[in-house]
């Protein structure tokens, strides 16, 4: 028998595997701090990527536990939660995926005050009908937790099966690397900017998210773990100079999200910029060209 003195706990709680593995991305290590331009993701390398369809693509998301799934709220505004299907580990969505696994939604919860007009708090929940297991391609990504700081010019990477226009919407997952924009800069863009949105995009334009990505993911590497510091949600146009994307906050988020999951929890990371990790919004003239996602835009959802 364990005897305990009044007061004292000897209880050793083991994190919920959600929590210790969020954020590892094992099959994209390699991926650092480097600046492309858009390109074709690697399988594996973005493993809490999924593809939202209802009969076809509609919206990315991020899975952040066993049986939940992060989106936006403009995604499901006329959507029944039964006719949704998620895909998760999937690279390209016409040809075979071999580490793809499928679930059906049991229920979609949006923000209750989320604002077609303003785009604020464009935060939905998915619950899965069937919890999923985490393998090397499909595992949850970390949440960015209250108190988290992504300065103006932190690297972030932005991933989605969204327009590239002129071209067709692309096969494969793409990813693409830009800096987070100030508020202020943000505000002179769009002028409709709140404290529950994160901005991020290059002055010059040609690197952004587009239609069919919206719900998708905006993260960052804290040097050992990616953590989700955005939500696809509503920009003017597709990768338009001097008018970055826009982005529901994670980390404003974090007592909402927690009181809507009751078990097998997200893992929240408090984020601290690193210094070498920052771009430039205005000095990136010589990157490579483009990949543009958004999902609903012009001043328009992504």
């Amino acid at each position: 028998m364990l005897l305990v003195a009044p007061g004292l706990c000897c209880c050793w709680l083991p994190q919920p595997l959600s929590v210790a593995v969020c954020g590892s991305a094992p099959l994209g290590s390699s991926r650092g701090f480097r600046i492309v331009g858009g390109q074709d993701a690697a399988a594996g390398a973005w493993p809490w990527q999924v593809s939202l369809h209802q009969d076809s693509h509609i919206c990315g998301g991020s899975l952040i536990s066993h049986q939940w799934v992060l989106s936006a709220a403009h995604c499901f505004q006329s959507t029944v939660a039964s006719n949704l299907i998620v895909y998760l580990g999937r690279l390209t969505q016409q040809s075979p995926n071999p580490n793809e696994e499928s679930r059906r939604v049991s229920r979609v919860i949006t923000h209750p005050d989320y604002d077609e007009e303003t785009k604020d708090n464009d935060v939905a929940l998915l619950q899965l009908q069937e919890a999923v297991t985490f393998t090397d391609y499909i595992r949850p990504v970390c949440l960015a937790a209250a108190g988290s700081v992504f300065p103006a010019g932190q690297s972030s990477w932005i991933t989605g099966w969204g327009d590239v226009r002129p071209l067709p919407f692309p096969q494969t997952l793409q990813e693409v690397e830009i800096p987070v924009v100030s508020e202020s800069q943000c505000s002179a863009s769009h002028g409709s900017i709140t404290g529950n949105m994160i901005c991020a995009g290059l002055a010059e334009g040609g690197r952004d998210s587009c239609q069919g990505d919206s719900g998708g993911p905006m993260v960052s590497n804290d040097g050992t773990r990616w953590v989700q510091s955005g939500i696809v949600s509503f920009g003017f146009e597709c990768a338009r100079p001097d008018y970055p994307g826009v982005y529901a906050r994670v980390s404003r988020y974090q007592n909402w999200i927690s009181e809507q999951i009751d078990a097998d929890p997200p893992g929240f990371i408090i984020f601290r910029a690193s210094p070498s990790a920052a771009l430039s919004f205005n000095s990136n003239k010589n990157l490579l060209p483009l990949i543009r996602f958004y999902s609903y835009k012009s001043l328009y959802f992504k």
